[in-house]
């Protein structure tokens, strides 16, 4: 959601972030509406007024000139009645249109029509010396091999795109999420297992609902063909720990010396994946169910502190590849690739041998991570907001704050950055780290989390 006071003053911005990001949405039809309502509003607000100026006087009224306004009253009655009956239904119109406009991107987006036009900034890491075999396998075949990966019995139990990870699979899975927590608790963040299931309301606030993203989200209940999810309990699975830990602080006032919040969200996540049939369809890049460790920030409303907290989440991210020694490469998303709520997003793609002779990939590279910054977008939806100084009600001598105006009131800024998710992960790990007898090295700084192992064998 953004401030409709300064879409009031430049509306011409908004119509340029709106083109620039591809969102399909008429700012002019928007502020018109808009209008309609304010001006609604006042005739609202206007008749109640005269009603109550009517209604107590009178009391102190005989005779006709009592039945008079009387009468006036009820006349009253049935114009506001018919007032307030159209304000609502021209107000849902107006919450529901509000809910499409877009953020306006910082100005070092790179304009673009789409992910065609993003920006490499820079690469870590040597592909071309990262796997050590002449002829390797894809993680497929490794997993197999091992005797870790079965993507047929998952489709017999799930459908397409489910599979199972087993013994040293799935401990290496563990390993890698429990390195990637140690990692941010250790920079003092806090650990969070959130809900899994999140309303409506929690969705709509962290800006997956309305939109193209409701595809992609398993609703709790029935299932509304191709359009919709719709969900009898208003629950939804989530397809990031972004919506229920943003949601944590839903509308909630913090105080300045709070932030920045910075939140680790472990959780299975889930996606439909709808509108990627025949893409990516092998092995493990493109699943419906998968793990992830989200980071979650919230910090004041200053985009310069934001900024650096966006470094810093990024950061964390190449923190943990640099350690697994996995090459990878950062991208800057152009606008026509920027969702509508956000102001500034870098991917980061990690390299993926079996994905450098893919028809699908020109590069090598496949998205493993995402780093957003979403300025008050979230916080206006969600409701959260802090006081920039001494709160209401302690500025008196005693409180340290003598002289001192209360603070003011103001939205959050969000942040949310993938620090790790597996099983996509697994493909450059295997396929890098495989050796000529079919087994794979475990990576050093994961081997205190798999007692000490040193490689996966294949079974005997």
């Amino acid at each position: 959601m953004i401030d409709l006071a300064d879409l009031r003053q430049r509306p011409d911005a908004y119509k340029d972030a709106a083109a620039k990001k591809n969102v399909k949405v008429d700012i002019d039809a928007f502020l018109k509406l808009d209008e309609e309502r304010r001006a609604l509003i006042r005739q609202v607000e206007e008749m109640r007024a005269k009603k109550n100026a009517v209604s107590s006087k009178v009391p102190t009224m005989k005779g006709d000139e009592k039945k008079k306004a009387i009468a006036e009253m009820k006349e009253l009655d049935g114009k506001l009645d018919e007032g307030e009956e159209k304000l609502r239904t021209l107000e849902d119109r107006w919450n529901a249109q509000q809910l499409l406009l877009p953020a306006i991107p910082l100005p070092q987006t790179p304009v673009g029509k789409d992910e065609t036009e993003n920006v490499e900034e820079r690469k870590w890491g040597d592909p071309s010396a990262a796997v050590k075999v002449k002829n390797p396998k894809d993680h497929v075949t490794l997993g197999e091999e091992l005797d870790i990966l079965d993507i047929p019995r998952g489709a017999k139990v799930a459908g397409a795109r489910s599979y199972y990870l087993k013994g040293d699979g799935a401990r290496l899975e563990m390993a890698l999420l429990q390195f990637t927590l140690d990692h941010l608790r250790k920079k003092g963040w806090t650990q969070f297992t959130p809900p899994y299931l999140a309303s409506y309301e929690c969705f709509m606030g962290t800006g997956f609902f309305p939109g193209a993203d409701q595809a992609n989200i398993y609703a709790v209940g029935e299932q509304a063909g191709k359009g919709a999810p719709v969900s009898p309990d208003n629950l939804y699975l989530i397809g990031t720990s972004e919506v229920t830990v943003a949601s944590y602080h839903m509308g909630e006032t913090l105080k300045v010396e709070e932030l920045p919040k910075r939140y680790a969200g472990f959780s299975p996540c889930f996606r439909r994946e709808a509108g990627t049939y025949g893409k990516d369809t092998k092995g493990l890049y493109r699943i419906h169910q998968f793990q992830k460790i989200e980071q979650v920030v919230l910090c004041e409303a200053d985009t310069g502190k934001g900024m650096e907290m966006f470094e810093e989440i990024r950061t964390n991210a190449e923190e943990i590849l640099q350690a697994l020694q996995l090459p990878y490469r950062v991208l800057t998303m152009c606008t026509g690739d920027l969702g509508k709520g956000k102001l500034f997003q870098q991917d980061i793609e990690t390299w993926m041998p079996s994905r450098a002779s893919s028809p699908l990939s020109v590069t090598g590279y496949g998205e493993t991570h995402s780093c957003s910054y979403l300025g008050d977008f979230q916080a206006r939806r969600l409701n959260i907001k802090y006081v920039d100084g001494p709160s209401v009600g302690s500025h008196s001598a005693s409180s340290g704050h003598a002289g001192q105006a209360p603070g003011k009131k103001k939205f959050v800024h969000t942040l949310n950055n993938t620090c790790i998710a597996t099983p996509r992960i697994l493909i450059p790990i295997l396929e890098i780290y495989q050796n000529e007898d079919g087994s794979v090295t475990i990576p050093e700084v994961l081997r205190p989390y798999m007692g000490g192992q040193e490689r996966i064998n294949r079974k005997q």
